[in-house]
């Protein structure tokens, strides 16, 4: 079974179906079948379906959102704040990737009344940069916050800035959210 086929819309990510296993290998939830797609930078990946995904961030941010009451999720993963060019724009400015991201969730069922997020990334992890204010990452994450009270969707967890990366998995279906510092 591919993403598509199991109501997923993706922009260049890679994923495969798998069964969630415990840390000794052991299926953690025979029934609980799992997408699993890692995300690059300027991607995003929305789904109907149970997903795992995983992205790797420093100054990028990467947002989760998902709709608890028809367990549909996403996250976009976005390299700059702003595309304030002509045309359509890509996934790796945050004011595209959030749009982007709404409205393919909003095409799979879920409702923006009920969609919540969580905020990762925003990191400073060039030395030379940590002693500015203003830095890429601290951009990254305010356009994050900005355009999410402007929908007006809550952020209910964060964990941006500092000065190390992050490795972070997102279940789509529960909005489960692991991060782990690099």
């Amino acid at each position: 079974m591919t993403a598509e086929r199991s109501g997923a819309a993706r922009s260049g990510a890679t994923s495969e179906l798998v069964s969630e296993r415990g840390a000794d290998g052991s299926p953690r939830d025979e029934s609980r079948d799992l997408i699993r797609v890692y995300l690059q930078p300027g991607q995003l990946y929305a789904a109907g379906q149970p997903s795992a995904v995983t992205t790797v961030l420093g100054s990028c941010v990467a947002i989760c959102l998902w709709d608890d009451a028809v367990s549909i999720g996403g996250m976009n993963h976005y390299l700059l704040p702003f595309f304030a060019g002509a045309g359509k724009g890509s996934p790796r400015f945050g004011n595209v990737a959030v749009a982007q991201l709404v409205e393919r969730l909003i095409a799979l069922g879920a409702a923006r009344s009920r969609l919540q997020a969580k905020v990762f990334g925003g990191a400073c992890v060039l030395e030379a940069f940590q002693a500015r204010q203003g830095h890429l990452g601290e951009k990254n994450a305010g356009v994050a916050f900005k355009l999410l009270e402007e929908l007006g969707i809550p952020v209910v967890s964060r964990d941006v800035g500092g000065r190390s990366g992050r490795k972070l998995i997102f279940h789509t279906d529960l909005g489960n959210a692991w991060v782990a510092k690099l």
